[in-house]
């Protein structure tokens, strides 16, 4: 809700200036999440969820755009479906709600706008920077449990619950009619987490944890294999890498208002 409310004060900041600016447009996009890391590590187009999200943006020229963007996207991995059988041996699953918000600047390869512009379409590039709040779950013994507060990897505490993101992707736009757009894209994010999954580094020793009524439960949690001896202190539980990626793909529409003060091409 705070990064709702974060997204709602800078779109009326957006809105504010639109007086100083030649086009101002908004847009809605919906389509699929993905997710790269500890237990998807080779398949960078899998989709695992639905996503959705809204823009404001400052078209500055033909070419350069700077936007203020929400979106929402859900995404999941289950070890016990995986075709890697030592991913079936793990037998770990996550899921978890992703809400973005992120600054980002689009350039146009082409003379391109909705509402103006040389070119009736264009290819695209985008980055910038965000952040995302995530909360990994799991299902065991057909109970969902909330990983962070059950420290699966022996952490002295809870990781966060967000973490800084970078964007980066390609798209296509496409005018439609008028100041009507219609654009596709797909973009990751490099997650300046690896706990997206709850999954990061070595299955730690019981020691790790406090001997209290919690403690079978963390280590089912931790090491839910049913290989007999799966999983011994110290080994690797996730993979070497120290940042989990997701992804965003899909299909939106936008609208582009444009003010008295044209582009001069």
């Amino acid at each position: 809700m705070r990064y709702l409310r974060s997204f709602a004060c800078l779109l009326g900041f957006f809105f504010g200036i639109t007086a100083n600016a030649q086009t101002f447009e908004i847009g809605l996009m919906g389509g699929g999440a993905g997710y790269i890391g500890d237990l998807n590590q080779t398949k960078p187009l899998k989709i695992s969820g639905m996503s959705a999200g809204a823009f404001a943006k400052l078209n500055l020229d033909a070419y350069w755009g700077v936007g203020l963007h929400y979106t929402y996207g859900k995404i999941r991995a289950n070890d016990a479906v995986s075709e890697n059988e030592d991913f079936r041996n793990r037998n770990i699953n996550f899921k978890t709600a992703l809400n973005e918000v992120s600054l980002q600047v689009d350039f146009n390869f082409l003379n391109y706008f909705a509402g103006g512009g040389t070119k009736k379409f264009t290819p695209y590039i985008f980055t910038g920077i965000g952040g995302v709040f995530y909360k990994p779950k799991a299902i065991y013994n057909d109970t969902e449990y909330n990983l962070r507060y059950y420290q699966t990897e022996g952490q002295t505490e809870a990781y966060r619950n967000y973490t800084m993101t970078i964007p980066y992707g390609v798209g296509i736009k496409l005018q439609l009619k008028d100041n009507w757009g219609l654009f596709s894209q797909i973009g990751y994010r490099t997650a300046y987490s690896d706990y997206l999954d709850d999954v990061s580094g070595v299955y730690p020793a019981a020691s790790a944890w406090p001997n209290d009524d919690a403690l079978a439960l963390r280590q089912q949690l931790s090491n839910p294999s049913l290989v007999p001896n799966y999983g011994a202190p110290g080994t690797q539980r996730g993979d070497f890498r120290k940042r989990d990626t997701y992804m965003f793909v899909g299909i939106g529409i936008s609208y582009t208002f444009v003010s008295q003060k044209c582009y001069t091409f």
